[in-house]
């Protein structure tokens, strides 16, 4: 059942359904799993139109008030011009389908709003004037509650940072919400950031699919859809006004044009799916430094032609015999507490024949994989073929960032050009190693 937060409202009356279990985590500083607390601090929220991302955090951020009597509100976004029409209103909206209209003071001049019990407080400021945060000062408590709306409007995270280093002052514990409709461009600081494994961090995505239609409205859908429609359209107008829905409504990054791959699905896999893997196949890409080693593992759907990258291990200026102790970890499984090692066969760069004759003598089946002229373009074609290729940036955040972030060759003009980068590619080199038999027979 879910539990009241305001005298005679269900969150769950307010809050979409898909921000449920974020709701749980603000409000615990964490999430459970199988009886382990992991605490997280930093909660990006992406969608597109209508998603209520910012309805959301107007919600959290009033509630951060309620929950804690030491605990004050920030929230930033890059042009203090802004704000009076977008998050000051959204707050305002918040604290009235709350039923606290009466608990709270708002004033435009200063702009802020005052809870009236206990004289905290929920600020505005802009980042054009970034240079005033480092004098801000709350009469009573800390700021423990920040939120930045329209983060992809930013720097980058050197600017973010520079913000929380003069915030996140004098508490124990500190909520950090970031809200965007991620841009279009896959090279984008905030796209880049998001897919890099962190802790202490919760990534969410919610649409408008995922909203009550009745919160919405009939004019709102019918906008929406109204890009899906093809009747009367060209096939030039169809393909643009479908990557429009897909980028304005759905939040999706569409990419450049550039892109070496279109079908990579970025989501965290659950530890069930993963155990009921059975088309296991293994990659190692070597390097000392700069150039890292690389381990993947991958699962191969062949009837949905689905490939699925969840496993990895990196290391910089490591032995082949730490290689060696790591790839026989990651082929080793837990089951009723007995640990079973795996003889699966792990396919290498055929470059270092000495590095995998060192493997073969410490236990592992390691194979040089089979190259020819050719073979990195047939390699990627494969996996372009792919119907789709899911990445956990959790277990393999490299892979997840190369994959998504590839793109081919410019010409000092800016025109794309047929040729691969040879450079952050060594994930893409290892899975392509790892399903060398696939790619081969299809060959």
């Amino acid at each position: 059942m879910p539990v009241a937060e305001t005298q005679d409202i269900r969150i769950t009356e307010v809050i979409a359904p898909s921000f449920w279990k974020a709701h749980n985590a603000i409000k615990a500083g964490g999430v459970s799993r199988e009886g382990v607390f992991y605490p997280k601090t930093h909660f990006w929220l992406k969608g597109g139109r209508g998603s209520t991302k910012s309805s959301f955090a107007g919600i959290e951020a009033v509630l951060a008030i309620k929950r804690n009597p030491a605990l004050n509100v920030v929230i930033l976004r890059k042009v203090a011009d802004t704000m009076r029409d977008s998050v000051y209103a959204q707050v305002v909206w918040a604290i009235g389908i709350l039923g606290l209209g009466d608990e709270f003071k708002m004033s435009v001049s200063p702009m802020e709003i005052v809870y009236r019990p206990t004289g905290q407080r929920i600020l505005f400021r802009g980042l054009d004037k970034a240079e005033k945060l480092k004098s801000l000062k709350v009469a009573v408590g800390y700021v423990g509650f920040i939120w930045f709306e329209e983060v992809d409007q930013l720097g980058g995270m050197r600017e973010i940072r520079s913000v929380l280093q003069s915030l996140m002052r004098g508490g124990d514990r500190f909520t950090v919400v970031y809200s965007y409709n991620p841009p279009k461009s896959r090279d984008s600081w905030v796209n880049r950031e998001t897919i890099k494994k962190r802790p202490d961090r919760i990534i969410h995505s919610s649409t408008y699919l995922d909203v009550p239609r009745e919160w919405l409205g009939e004019a709102f859908i019918t906008e929406a859809e109204e890009l899906l429609r093809t009747e009367g359209k060209t096939e030039r107008d169809i393909e643009r006004d479908s990557k429009a829905y897909a980028h304005e409504y759905l939040g999706d990054v569409t990419g450049t044009g550039g892109a070496v791959f279109e079908n990579v699905t970025v989501k965290e896999l659950i530890e069930d799916e993963v155990t009921e893997f059975d088309h296991v196949h293994n990659g190692v890409d070597f390097g000392w430094f700069p150039d890292p080693w690389g381990f993947w593992r991958c699962h191969f759907d062949s009837t949905r032609r689905t490939l699925y990258v969840f496993d990895e291990a990196v290391e910089l200026r490591a032995t082949n015999e730490r290689t060696a102790e790591i790839i026989h970890e990651h082929l080793t499984l837990t089951r009723d507490g007995v640990k079973i090692e795996q003889r699966d066969l792990v396919i290498c760069d055929s470059a270092e024949p000495k590095s995998i004759a060192d493997y073969r003598d410490r236990g592992i089946d390691a194979r040089p994989v089979a190259k020819g002229q050719g073979s990195v373009e047939y390699g990627v074609k494969w996996l372009q073929s792919l119907r789709e290729i899911v990445i956990d940036p959790v277990r393999c955040p490299m892979a997840a960032e190369e994959f998504t972030l590839a793109e081919y060759e410019q010409t000092r003009d800016g025109e794309y050009t047929t040729s691969l980068p040879d450079r952050n590619n060594h994930s893409i080199d290892g899975v392509r190693y790892a399903m060398s038999s696939a790619i081969n027979r299809r060959q």
